[in-house]
């Protein structure tokens, strides 16, 4: 009975070359391979920088006179030309539709290189704001450092300053020599209590 029972758990899970046949999922570590595409691919930087050309081709007054020579010649030549060569007899439906072809096509390329025009604004406006906000940066340190050496400048001791204590102190000393002159006092009456009078000189 145990033989019968491992045969069926083998027949149930098959190892080996059966197993290496199963599909494997695909790994995340992995790039995955590049799918096909059916539409053809281009460089948007490079289509952008074509549209820019053609709407500043359109925007100029070169455009402007060779689009009305056209149309004149147009005009001439399927209303003077012989009937067998004309090919857009009056009231000229093909010149309308290429008119409108042509407008429809100048107005996507003028939009996007308008909105190119405006992504580039766009950084150069938020470049100019960095710069803004470091230049004021800049000039708020400079001002508190103006500000801290005034604050110095103010606590230290100048050449007039000193030269007009020095004077105020000459003032005083001038005083004092007149007042004691004229009521016989002496200036610094200590030292002459020290010394014996009539003796300059010390006794030996």
């Amino acid at each position: 009975m145990v033989p019968e029972r491992e045969t069926v758990t083998r027949e149930r899970h098959p190892a080996g070359a059966t197993a290496a046949g199963r599909p494997r999922m695909p790994r995340l570590d992995q790039p995955r391979p590049p799918r096909r595409r059916f539409l053809p691919e281009w460089d948007p930087e490079a289509f952008g920088r074509l549209s820019e050309k053609i709407a500043r081709f359109l925007g100029t007054g070169r455009f402007i006179v060779w689009m009305t020579v056209v149309i004149i010649v147009w005009v001439l030549w399927n209303v003077a030309a012989p009937r067998h060569l004309r090919f857009d007899e009056y009231p000229f439906i093909f010149l309308t539709l290429m008119l409108s072809l042509q407008a429809s096509y100048a107005a996507p390329l003028i939009l996007l290189a308008q909105n190119r025009q405006d992504d580039r604004d766009r950084v150069n406006l938020e470049q100019d704001r960095k710069q803004n906000e470091r230049s004021i940066a800049d000039t708020e340190y400079l001002t508190r450092e103006v500000a801290a050496l005034r604050t110095g400048l103010g606590e230290v001791a100048t050449r007039d300053w000193i030269r007009s204590e020095l004077q105020d102190l000459l003032k005083e000393l001038e005083e004092h020599r007149r007042h004691d002159g004229h009521t016989g006092q002496v200036v610094f009456p200590a030292e002459r209590a020290e010394r014996p009078p009539g003796r300059d000189t010390d006794d030996r």
